[in-house]
């Protein structure tokens, strides 16, 4: 007997009796990982199947990582695992404290059984997409943080539509695509607004933009903001040759840069908040800390992952706006 038994009045899709097949097979050992499947000719010729019955068989155990197909050979056992009911492909651009806390978050929101496989294109188009390349057709989900990378959206097309969800940062050519994002230029622009009081005190405000790894929201809701409230203003991408004056405010977008002002401010001798304010985006625990407290502008990540993983599990299409807040501490 083969490995797939079909029963023709069993009232289960025939689809779903040759995964079953296939998953006690493995569970009882007859298959191990990397051993190749029988093919989908062999399948359909014994049972009297059609060839997109066994292929769809196929394509979920595929999708839940259980199997996987190479050119030319077949189809492989590919995992043991054979409670997973759904494999996510999670492409991040980096990994830093706080999309650690999104991931964790969307981790729990999604449940058990549920595979998350997380990657990094860390801002390179390049692999951007080979990694979704690679691995379309392998997956029940995608989420994509395409970042500020430019004319994803043809590269993103080669994935099921309905199946994948931009996170963190969208654009128009992307609306076809569920979402759950952040709106830069409106959060930058509010945020700054619900400190203006503490901003005034300052007599210059410099937005530290390095362009190559920021949305250009920030940029655009900086400007709208001394625009609109005759603030004098400076863009720098970057504190080296830096000189300090008293009575500035910096406005710090990544945690790197914000260890390098908090170091020249020392070095000065000059006071946080006193001396020179700062305003970090995006919050963190140790920010929470650092000198008392460093005032953030920030969206809610750990709300972000929940409501990404309400989103795949109730099917949901939605582009929502993920809300962001100021919170004021001493650096400020």
């Amino acid at each position: 007997m083969g490995i797939v038994t079909i029963r023709d009045k069993s009232g289960v899709p025939k689809y779903k009796q040759i995964v079953a097949s296939i998953e006690k097979a493995i569970v009882s050992g007859a298959l191990k990982k990397g051993d190749k499947l029988p093919s989908l000719n062999s399948i359909k010729n014994q049972h009297s199947l059609s060839r997109d019955t066994v292929l769809t068989a196929f394509n979920e155990l595929k999708t839940r990582g259980i199997v996987q197909s190479i050119v030319g050979k077949g189809y492989y056992v590919n995992s043991v695992d054979v409670d997973v009911n759904q494999k996510v492909f999670l492409l991040f651009d980096e990994l830093n404290s706080f999309k650690e806390d999104l991931y964790n978050s969307f981790l729990i929101g999604m449940g058990e059984n549920v595979q998350v496989d997380i990657y990094f294109h860390h801002f390179n188009y390049d692999v951007f997409n080979r990694l979704i390349s690679d691995n379309a057709g392998n997956y029940s989900y995608y989420v994509i943080m395409p970042a500020n990378l430019k004319e994803t959206e043809n590269i993103i097309a080669r994935l099921p539509k309905d199946k994948v969800y931009i996170l963190d940062q969208t654009n128009n050519q992307l609306s076809k695509y569920p979402s759950i994002h952040q709106n830069f230029k409106k959060d930058m622009y509010l945020g700054l607004q619900a400190g203006l009081d503490k901003i005034k005190k300052y007599e210059k405000v410099i937005l530290l933009y390095p362009e190559l790894r920021q949305p250009k929201g920030l940029l655009d809701g900086f400007q709208l903001f001394c625009t609109h409230n005759n603030i004098k203003s400076e863009i720098i991408d970057t504190l080296n040759g830096r000189t300090l004056f008293n009575k500035e405010l910096y406005i710090v977008l990544d945690d790197k840069n914000l260890i390098r002002i908090i170091k020249k401010i020392k070095e000065k001798q000059l006071i946080i908040a006193k001396d020179i304010g700062i305003i970090s985006y995006n919050d963190t625990l140790l920010k929470e800390i650092v000198e008392g407290g460093i005032t953030t502008i920030s969206t809610n990540f750990n709300l972000m992952g929940q409501r990404l993983a309400e989103m795949i599990i109730n099917n949901e299409f939605a582009q929502v706006e993920n809300p962001n807040s100021l919170i004021l501490r001493k650096s400020l």
